[in-house]
């Protein structure tokens, strides 16, 4: 089973771990790996220092000769040994989608912190990062060697710690309102075609675009749909336009209106959404985990048309959620028994 943790738990660990043990975080593209390395090292009074696997060759790692009287002198790249000897962090980016050579080249830094005859500044740090093998973004088998010089964080995304971050840097409050009402549109599978998808990059770019259109006195309809569609997933795009087309920006989690179905809007339309929005759960086996009585509770709440609705095609599935109860007082009320 693999294990994962969340980026502040990442960054936690980078910077009590980074100084002497070399360490790879992995996850899907766009999860914020690069970010939260960046913002460990800042707020550790550490300048960053980056290298892109896919654009280094191993003399870029190794350094290259020179004679020294009648030997030859490897001269390390100066973004790896600066002549000034402070520690630093050292961002080796996309290591995963390193060739084999480049990777036998960081073999001697990720483990002892040497290139050739030079040691880094004692207090420096080591840390990588890229995607995995199943993310189909260009990358390669790492060897055994290396695997076993790094230590290798598998990163999940946590919705609640990019809401948290997203209101904290500006992230338009409809979007906010989305993944609060779709938590798992923050982040999609990796598609098979090379379309856009849904990660949190992703989010955060569309309302920085969303922002800059709309300060040109640009932002319509078209060009809302336009923008959306070319940066998430098609699906979340589409909702993320009804909603905003609909003028439907202040939804609250679905659990929220399952706990107290008092506070469902009265605004059809912004009623339609959450109860289409259950009747997903429901159908994808994503309902979340609440007792009979309260699910129970919740559909004798809900007018009877709307009712039915939630149950056409699968009163099975609410039969397991513990609706027995519900959908037979519907029946009852549908064919006038007592």
């Amino acid at each position: 089973m693999e294990t994962t943790v969340t980026l502040s738990q990442a960054r936690a660990l980078i910077q009590t771990l980074a100084s002497d043990q070399s360490i790879l975080l992995l996850s899907p593209p766009g999860v914020g790996k690069s970010e939260v390395i960046s913002q460990a090292a800042q707020d550790s009074g550490l300048p960053l220092r980056s290298l892109l696997g896919t654009q280094i060759a191993p003399e870029d790692v190794s350094g290259i000769p020179r004679i020294v009287g009648e030997r030859s002198v490897f001269c390390p790249p100066r973004v790896l040994l600066p002549e000034n000897p402070e520690p630093f962090c050292l961002f080796l980016d996309e290591l995963p989608a390193t060739s084999p050579d480049v990777q036998k080249a960081f073999y001697s830094l990720l483990l002892e912190r040497r290139l050739g005859e030079h040691s880094l500044p004692r207090g420096t740090w080591v840390v990588a990062a890229g995607n995995r093998t199943e993310d189909r973004a260009l990358v390669r088998s790492m060897s055994s060697a290396l695997v076993n010089r790094v230590c290798i964080l598998n990163v999940r995304v946590d919705t609640k710690e990019w809401l948290f971050w997203a209101q904290e840097n500006e992230i338009r409050p409809e979007i906010i309102a989305f993944i609060l009402f779709m938590p798992e549109a923050l982040a999609r599978p990796v598609p098979s075609a090379p379309v856009p998808f849904s990660t949190p990059r992703s989010w955060t770019l569309l309302s920085r675009a969303l922002d800059r259109v709309e300060s040109e006195g640009l932002l319509r309809p078209e060009i809302l749909a336009a923008l959306a569609f070319g940066r998430v997933t098609a699906s979340d795009a589409a909702v993320f336009c009804a909603m905003i087309d609909q003028s439907i920006t202040d939804l609250r989690p679905v659990v929220d209106y399952l706990k107290a179905p008092s506070i469902l809007p009265q605004q059809d339309t912004a009623r339609w959404f959450i109860l289409n929005r259950i009747r997903i759960l429901v159908a994808t086996d994503q309902f979340p985990d609440l007792p009979p009585q309260t699910v129970h509770k919740f559909l004798m709440a809900v007018p009877e048309e709307h009712r039915f609705s939630l149950f056409v095609g699968l009163v099975e599935k609410w039969g397991k959620l513990g609706a027995d109860e519900a959908m037979l007082a519907s029946l009852r009320e549908a064919v006038g028994l007592p």
